[in-house]
C-alpha cells in the first residue's frame, strides 16, 4: 500500500499519481470531467442537466482507491460533450461545420454517423448539441487544447510503465446508461453490471479479461464481455499485446451508483468503489506473475 495521492494538473486533464507507482497497470477515465466552457453552455439549446447526459459521471470515483495499491489515474477535466478523447483526434462530421474538412478528417465512422463523433452533435439521449453550424477554427481549438494533451499524458504513462515493468495493462474506466438508447444495438433491453471490452481478445491478454471478469463475478455482478461495447478509439489504438501494451475497457452500469436522471451519487457508490478496487488487486496479482514475457 502506498501514501496520500499527488495531482499532476493540467488545463484540460490530471493525472493522481500515488507516491509510488507500484504496479504495471494506467487507469484512464476520458469521459468524467465535467468543467464546461461558459461560452459552449450560453451556446447551445441544452440545459446543462441535459448536456451532462454524456458524461460518464463520477467514473473516476470509482477507481480512486486503485491509487493506495500503487496505480495512477489519468482523467479528463473537460467534457465529453465538448470535445471526446475516446475518438480519433478528427472525427468529423462535415454537416456540422461551415467550412470544408480537411482531407485527413475521417468523416465516414460509424460514430461519425450517429452524430458522436471528436466533436459530438448529440448527447447520449440524441437531442441536438447546437443551434447552427460551427467553425473549424473552433474544432482544431478543442482538439489541441484538450484531445491532443490528453493523449500525450496517457502515451507518457504507457511509455513509462512498460519501461518500468516490462509491459503495461491500461484499463480504460467507462459507465453506461442501464438501457440501452435509441441509436444502440440494444436499444430499449436492460444490461449487465459490467461490460468488459478487449476488442473481441485482440487488446489484451485473455487473462486480464478472464482475471476481471471473475473478481466483479465473485461480488455478485453480472459480467459480459463485449457486446455491445468492444472498445473504443483508446482500447483499440493502445491495446497491442504483441508490443507488450495490453488494453481493457471497463462499462460499469449507472444504476448500480448513480441517480441516472438527476445525475447524482447514490450510496451504492461507495461499495461498487471497493469491489473495483479489490479487482484492480486482482489484476495486479495476475500481472506480476503471468504477463511479463507476453
Amino acid at each position: 500500500m502506498t501514501g496520500e495521492t499527488r495531482i499532476e494538473a493540467s488545463d484540460g486533464h490530471e493525472i493522481l499519481w500515488p507516491d509510488e507507482q507500484a504496479a504495471p497497470l494506467v487507469l484512464a477515465s476520458p469521459h468524467s470531467g465535467a468543467e464546461y466552457p461558459p461560452d459552449f453552455v450560453a451556446g447551445s439549446p441544452l440545459g446543462p442537466l441535459e448536456l451532462r447526459r454524456s458524461e460518464d459521471s463520477f467514473v473516476d470515483e470509482l477507481f480512486l482507491g486503485a491509487q493506495a495499491l500503487g496505480v495512477p489515474l489519468l482523467r479528463a477535466r473537460f467534457p465529453r460533450a465538448y470535445v471526446d478523447p475516446n475518438r480519433e483526434p478528427f472525427e468529423l462530421d462535415p454537416e456540422m461545420f461551415e467550412d470544408r474538412l480537411p482531407p485527413y478528417a475521417n468523416v465516414n465512422s460509424a460514430r461519425v454517423a450517429a452524430g458522436l463523433g471528436t466533436i459530438a452533435r448529440v448527447v447520449s439521449s440524441g437531442k441536438e448539441i447546437y443551434r447552427g453550424k460551427l467553425r473549424l477554427a473552433d474544432a482544431l481549438r478543442r482538439i489541441e487544447t484538450c484531445h491532443r494533451p490528453y493523449h500525450a499524458a496517457l502515451r507518457g504513462l504507457i511509455e513509462s510503465t512498460r519501461e518500468r515493468f516490462g509491459y503495461c495493462v491500461l484499463i480504460d474506466c467507462h459507465s453506461m446508461p442501464s438501457v440501452g438508447a435509441p441509436m444502440d444495438p440494444d436499444a430499449g433491453r436492460g444490461r449487465a453490471d459490467f461490460i468488459l471490452g478487449d476488442g473481441f481478445g485482440t487488446t489484451c491478454h485473455g487473462a486480464i479479461a478472464a482475471a476481471m471478469q471473475e473478481a466483479l463475478e465473485g461480488h455478485g455482478y453480472r459480467v459480459t464481455r463485449n457486446k455491445p461495447f468492444a472498445g473504443g478509439y483508446t482500447t483499440r489504438h493502445y491495446g497491442r499485446p504483441a508490443e507488450g501494451v495490453h488494453a481493457l475497457q471497463i462499462e460499469t452500469n449507472r444504476a448500480l451508483y448513480m441517480e441516472e436522471e438527476a445525475i447524482g451519487r447514490l450510496p451504492g457508490l461507495a461499495e461498487v468503489a471497493g469491489h473495483l478496487t479489490s479487482a484492480v488487486a486482482a489484476l495486479i496479482r495476475l500481472s506480476r506473475v503471468d504477463l511479463a514475457a507476453e
